[in-house]
């Protein structure tokens, strides 16, 4: 009989993420891969700023803190330091990953260095307040755009997968979501590709999570999905923007 229970490698502490957040179902999307994949002793996530950044208290894996927005450099430091021994993720946000830290990620991604990236994308700043974030929407409304962004003055959201699909060097990047049970299961195939790459030797991989953030959006969950259904994936399509060895395989 098959039973439905907690990833080992998720631990006991109860999550602070606000309700309706999906920060919780991509943890454990990520602790059921690292399960089946049988790696948790030699996984190493990093965690910088973010709402993510009590990342160590859920996973049971060992978990290091970076600056905001330089945990592809310290995950580069920490792969490079023993490329056969352990594998190495990061687990950050849009402000994190696509402000601050958009120049470690495409130098990261340029490099091909072989770690992999879990990649939150909820259109807004979580942490501090609900600010304007690089991947806000066109005429949505944050805390530092209270009249919606205006592309004229504040330019135009950043399309992470689409930017890095032009560069030579990435070897899987994948945008997904989990609004329900069919997009968590296509996410969890993603998730468990880009570790299997890692493992493998194959370079750079990321997978973009397209999510709610109920609390700073100013909606019920219910309504935030709903949000996320009409307005951000038109914006942001999901698919697979790159996958090398797969057109290696077809050739």
């Amino acid at each position: 009989m098959v039973v439905f229970d907690k990833p080992h490698a998720l631990t006991d502490a109860p999550m602070h993420y606000c309700p309706g957040c999906t920060h919780g179902i991509v943890h454990r999307l990520v602790a059921e891969v690292i399960d089946e994949l049988g790696i948790e002793g030699k996984t190493i996530g990093i965690a910088p700023v973010g709402c993510s950044v009590f990342a160590y208290n859920y996973f049971g894996c060992d978990m290091i803190e970076a600056a905001h927005g330089r945990a592809p450099a310290v995950a580069t430091g920490v792969k490079r330091s023993d490329p056969e021994g352990h594998v190495v993720f990061t687990y950050q946000g849009d402000g994190d990953l696509a402000s601050i830290g958009m120049a470690e990620t495409v130098h990261a991604a340029a490099r091909n260095e072989n770690i992999t990236i879990i990649f939150i994308n909820n259109a807004i700043y979580g942490m501090t307040g609900g600010q304007m974030a690089p991947t806000s929407l066109p005429g949505q409304v944050t805390q530092t755009s209270p009249y919606g962004r205006d592309t004229d003055h504040c330019g135009f959201p950043i399309k992470v997968c689409e930017m890095l699909s032009e560069l030579d060097g990435p070897e899987y990047l994948e945008r997904v979501t989990v609004n329900n049970v069919k997009n968590i299961m296509k996410a969890k195939k993603a998730i468990k590709k880009a570790f299997q790459n890692q493992v493998d030797g194959k370079g750079f991989s990321l997978v973009e999570v397209v999510s709610t953030c109920p609390t700073n959006w100013g909606m019920t969950p219910q309504n935030a999905l709903k949000w996320l259904e009409d307005n951000m994936l038109p914006y942001y399509p999901l698919g697979c923007y790159k996958d090398r060895s797969a057109k290696e395989e077809t050739k």
